[in-house]
């Protein structure tokens, strides 16, 4: 049933937009179902980002809606202050036995931004209980995005959000972002050039001290800035100098975790194994919003075992909304999805297709790079002169207009399907990107 355009649109404050455009040339979604959202208009618009990196079984998954049905009718909410309701446990444990290593200690959060203000809080307070209250410095990478909140500011490295909203907390620094189109441009997956980068953190420990710094947070692959895949050997050095130091080592994969590089984790795709992991869209299939945290054994022992000779709160942190129960049935219902339509497999058993296909752009109009790394890929643009990001937003409006949702980040159009996505699919994405930057000046 086609739906008229609401007439309050200046009610809602959006979030990074441009109100002002989007109120005067809205672009709305209605429905979605599989592959596709529809308009109100009734226009059908493939789905080239998995909704904003987070629709990985694809949209109006029957199981999973039936599950948040039956789970609102049986418990809406249950505090998880003091006590708990048995979904809790169940999914932690799921989520945990899919983690590499022995990061089997789950906790919940509502978002992404939330995961990440808790690894830090959680980073912060093992050191503490260990004795090294002295580890208070938290490093990120510049070109990082962790989020909102001010913890994710703090280590995160886009620049408009820092200068909008200052540096956040105090003592955090920032590793070299590791993007080099001199050397990489055009890379099939991993690029050979840019390990050394990771050695960057040896200078931050001689300049600060390493028993100041508590953890180092980065991207896997960061995808928000522009799909930039870690060079050969860079994330395996940096896990090197983290061991070495004594400083834990958090990967944020709110959006590599849950198949998007063709495994549960990118810990585990790319061998390396952190002390940290965060975690969220794909959990519930964005379903419901959640997120979560997994941790080393040794790190929640750490922490709770510190409180072993008094009664009492051992990590003073938590959300209203941890582990409530829509989102749980939402995440157990995506987990079996994933599990039973072997989705992770599926989206590794495409990587050949997709990149052969994403980079016959190469010779597109204004392309500098194609990068990718499994089902993900940026299409980087030369930017106009003195106008960054201009060229970029053109693409994501006019390809909207013709039935295809990107994502633009700057000039780089980041693409993400469904990990259900099939190859015609693939080749329409290509095609009318292509007919759309033939078309761009």
């Amino acid at each position: 049933m086609l739906q008229s355009p609401p007439n309050d649109l200046d009610a809602f404050w959006m979030p990074f937009t441009d109100n002002r455009y989007f109120k005067a040339n809205p672009r709305l979604l209605a429905s979605a179902r599989g592959m596709y959202y529809q308009t109100p208009e009734g226009r059908e618009i493939l789905d080239g980002t998995a909704g904003l990196w987070c629709v990985n079984a694809g949209h109006g998954r029957e199981s999973i809606v039936e599950a948040i049905r039956e789970q609102a009718g049986r418990l809406d909410f249950a505090p998880t202050f003091q006590l708990g309701h048995p979904l809790a446990f169940q999914l932690a444990a799921r989520v945990g036995g899919m983690m590499p290593g022995d990061l089997d200690r789950v906790f919940f959060a509502n978002s992404g931004s939330e995961a990440v203000d808790t690894a830090l809080k959680i980073a912060l307070a093992y050191h503490r209980v260990r004795g090294e209250g002295t580890r208070t410095r938290l490093i990120g990478r510049e070109r990082g995005y962790h989020g909102t909140g001010f913890g994710g500011i703090a280590v995160g490295g886009i620049g408009p959000n820092r200068r909008t909203f200052g540096p956040g907390l105090p003592g955090s620094d920032h590793l070299p972002h590791t993007h080099d189109l001199a050397r990489n441009a055009f890379t099939r997956g991993q690029a050979a050039h840019g390990a050394h980068l990771a050695d960057a953190l040896e200078g931050l420990v001689a300049l600060h001290g390493g028993d100041t710094i508590a953890a180092v947070i980065v991207e896997p692959m960061a995808g928000s800035t522009g799909v930039l895949v870690p060079p050969i050997g860079y994330l395996e050095r940096l896990r090197e100098i983290c061991t070495k130091h004594g400083i834990l080592l958090i990967f944020d994969e709110v959006i590599t975790a849950f198949g998007r590089i063709g495994a549960a984790t990118a810990a585990e795709r790319l061998g390396v194994t952190p002390d940290i992991i965060t975690m969220a869209k794909g959990i519930t299939n964005a379903a419901v919003p959640m997120g979560a945290v997994a941790c080393r054994r040794g790190i929640y022992d750490a922490v709770t075992g510190a409180m072993a000779q008094a009664a009492g709160i051992e990590l003073f942190h938590g959300y209203t909304y941890s582990a409530h129960p829509l989102a749980c049935a939402a995440a157990l219902a995506t987990l079996d999805l994933y599990r039973d339509e072997a989705l992770f497999e599926r989206s590794r058993g495409l990587e050949a297709y997709w990149e052969a296909a994403v980079h016959g752009l190469a010779e597109g109009r204004h392309v500098i790079d194609i990068r990718n790394m499994g089902l993900v890929a940026g299409i980087e643009m030369a930017p106009r002169e003195g106008a960054p990001g201009a060229r970029g937003m053109e693409v994501f409006r006019r390809l909207f207009d013709t039935g295809l949702l990107v994502r633009a980040t700057g000039d780089i159009i980041a693409l993400s399907p469904p990990l259900i996505v099939e190859e015609a699919q693939i080749d329409t994405m290509v095609a009318a990107l292509a007919g759309v930057l033939a078309e761009t000046v």
